[in-house]
């Protein structure tokens, strides 16, 4: 491993992300790095092989960059510009490939390097940062906060989930609920309880305020 090769994962990140504000920016990248390190530490995982791929896991992402997303040239192109063996890239874009939420078709990882990746990514969309990421990704993209009249759905496929432009309170119960239940590692479990009431408490208050209750 290249001594310096987390340092200028770290800027290469920074600056990619500069300019991004829906909630997967470089501060998402950093807190995903700092949870996956602490859950390496804590299940033994690789945890250099961890902190690059926490590091790595949005740079093609879907979302942000749909030219480069099927075959992980950033990634890729990053890893190999540091003279990392192929057999190691190809493990660490297995870990990006299978970090994703993609509903009832989410992968679960084959490596428990890839459910520390994964574990802490899922942790950043729940708790008090998952709710100002979901509101601010909402607002970015032209969703509504909540309109009663659209309904959430709860079994949508891959395919449903990428297409789907719903309400950011319908996000919640499409998604941000069912996260808990979806953790690998035991280190996240009451770290994900935890968060996960935070989630409820907000929106009941949220529900409270709309129908002018409280």
């Amino acid at each position: 491993m290249e001594k310096n090769i987390i340092e200028d994962a770290l800027s290469y990140v920074k600056e990619l992300f500069e300019k991004e504000y829906s909630g997967h920016d470089y501060f998402h990248t950093l807190r995903v790095y700092k949870m996956a390190t602490r859950l390496a530490t804590s299940e033994g995982a690789d945890i250099e092989l961890v902190q690059l791929a926490a590091l790595l896991h949005d740079v093609d992402d879907r979302k942000l960059s749909p030219e480069t997303y099927e075959n992980q040239d950033k990634a890729r192109g990053f890893l190999a510009k540091h003279s990392f063996d192929q057999e190691k890239i190809e493990f660490i874009c297995d870990i990006i490939r299978q970090v994703a939420f993609m509903a009832n078709d989410s992968v679960v990882p084959s490596t428990i390097e890839g459910m520390c990746v994964q574990d802490a990514d899922r942790l950043d969309a729940i708790g008090a940062i998952g709710v100002s990421r979901a509101f601010a990704y909402g607002g970015g993209h032209n969703r509504y906060m909540h309109n009663p009249d659209i309904k959430p759905n709860l079994n949508m496929t891959k395919d449903e989930y990428i297409k789907s432009n719903s309400t950011t309170v319908n996000h919640f119960y499409e998604k941000l609920f069912k996260l808990k239940g979806m953790m690998n590692t035991k280190t996240v479990i009451e770290i994900a309880r935890m968060r996960e009431d935070y989630m409820r408490d907000f929106l009941d208050e949220f529900m409270a305020e709309w129908e002018g209750e409280r």
